[in-house]
């Protein structure tokens, strides 16, 4: 079983004053893996760049640098993609060892540790918009009694997350603290994704956060509305077991043929779809769009 989709993600800058040079990182290339391929992939950035040059960042994601040496008052990034979701297995979760063994593995206490363990342990630590506090702690608490499966307590925290917290676009910005977000249980997808890493890092659990797309379902009888859609996050954790196992607590699932994996890092800092630094500009706001429409497997 497998789904199709047509992605436009459109980003626009316009500036008060002309920018006389820039340099851009895009993360806009799905990251291949098990559960996807990209079909189609198509870059259309106006004005041309000076130099362009494509690479894995260190996490291994696609990364596109963009540098921009003459005088531009606006700058355009439209990315063209067509991506192929497969179905991914259901695991029993269950079977994954108890959450306190799994933190015990990724400790270092001298003993030789696996690859895979060795990988995971880059996402233990603090990031940017992730630290680890006493409080994060404290919420998960109920989620997590000793001896139990990782996933299942995972689980209980995505569901936790999502019975507690609302939804609401206007409640933070993406410096707002995670204190913050968890004293007024209010946020966006990007802050339950941060929060959850939180809770999961703060107690010796590895996981990361994962950039990408959900196809998300117009109002009965209406239209699909072309840039409506927006760019989504979730995490994964790692169980030593079953391998990294995605989570999405914005809605209280587990990642399956509707969401498209875009990129993983730390935090949103480190798969950021655009960023970068300019010489000029004044203020400036992106006007971003994003599309995501399901297609027949004969358009490919």
């Amino acid at each position: 079983m497998s789904a199709h989709y047509q992605i436009f993600h459109d980003t626009h800058y316009e500036y008060d004053s002309p920018v006389s040079l820039a340099q851009q990182l895009a993360h806009l290339w799905p990251r291949p893996c098990a559960w996807q391929r990209c079909i189609e992939q198509q870059l259309l950035i106006n004005p041309t760049p000076t130099s362009r040059r494509d690479e894995l960042d260190v996490f291994g994601n696609p990364l596109t640098r963009l540098a921009f040496e003459r005088p531009h008052d606006e700058l355009q990034v439209n990315a063209r993609l067509r991506v192929e979701v497969l179905a991914r297995p259901s695991l029993d979760f269950s079977l994954s060892a108890d959450w306190d063994a799994t933190r015990s593995a990724l400790t270092y206490s001298g003993r030789p540790m696996s690859p895979a363990i060795l990988e995971a342990c880059r996402f233990r630590f603090e990031s940017p918009y992730v630290h680890l506090k006493q409080t994060f702690v404290d919420f998960s608490e109920s989620c997590f009694p000793h001896d139990q499966p990782l996933l299942l307590c995972v689980q209980a925290l995505m569901e936790k997350i999502f019975s507690e917290f609302t939804f609401d676009g206007e409640a933070t910005q993406v410096a707002t603290p995670l204190v913050e977000v968890l004293e007024n249980r209010r946020g966006v997808c990007q802050d339950f994704a941060h929060l959850m890493l939180a809770c999961l890092r703060s107690r010796g659990l590895a996981a990361r956060y994962v950039s990408g797309y959900l196809l998300t379902q117009p109002p009965p009888g209406q239209p699909r509305m072309i840039g409506a859609d927006a760019s989504h996050a979730w995490i994964s954790v790692f169980c030593p077991v079953l391998g990294w196992v995605d989570f999405d607590p914005t809605n209280n699932v587990q990642p399956a043929l509707e969401h498209i994996s875009l990129a993983w890092g730390r935090d949103f800092s480190d798969v950021s779809p655009l960023r970068g630094v300019i010489l000029g500009g004044g203020s400036h706001d992106p006007e971003v769009r994003v599309t995501v429409m399901p297609v027949s497997a004969e358009a490919d």
